[in-house]
């Protein structure tokens, strides 16, 4: 159920770029700076950051492994104006596919994560119930950002 219902969060997120063109995905609903493209990257990254780096322990992949974090903290929404709507849909769904192999892999929803370091364990559980929320609560935004593009409505 965990699983269907983040699939279900995700498919909500990508409907929202359904038909827009790159040049839509880039536009914000002031006073936020927020946009679709922004939200499609971050939500790639984290995907990535929290079932391949964090509870697997696997390196980041690119564009995360070289971005330049330190110096712009949001680099994936600053950088996500350069990208096309294709490339940004391809990775966050490329990013979706890794976590779940991940996710596919794992021996139980208890298993604690690889990663190590000075944090607490965390399970496979605790990172798909926060996936459903990050994705959902950026769905929320996205559901904004799309009404004031052209109209269009959530279901």
């Amino acid at each position: 159920m965990l699983r269907a219902m983040l699939n279900f969060q995700r498919a909500e997120f990508l409907s929202k770029l359904d038909g827009l063109e790159t040049t839509q995905l880039r536009l914000s609903l002031p006073p936020s700076d927020l946009t679709l493209a922004g939200l499609t990257k971050h939500l790639a990254l984290v995907e990535d950051s929290w079932y391949q780096n964090r509870f697997a322990g696997e390196p980041l992949v690119e564009p995360w492994a070289s971005a330049p974090f330190d110096d712009d903290f949001d680099w994936e929404f600053h950088s996500a104006v350069v990208d096309s709507g294709e490339q940004l849909r391809t990775l966050y769904t490329d990013a979706i596919e890794r976590s779940n192999a991940i996710y596919d892999a794992a021996d139980a929803l208890d298993q604690l994560n690889h990663s190590g370091g000075d944090v607490e364990p965390f399970s496979l559980r605790w990172v798909t119930l926060h996936m459903i929320e990050e994705t959902a609560r950026h769905a929320g935004h996205a559901d904004l950002i799309r009404q004031s593009i052209d109209g269009s409505t959530s279901d």
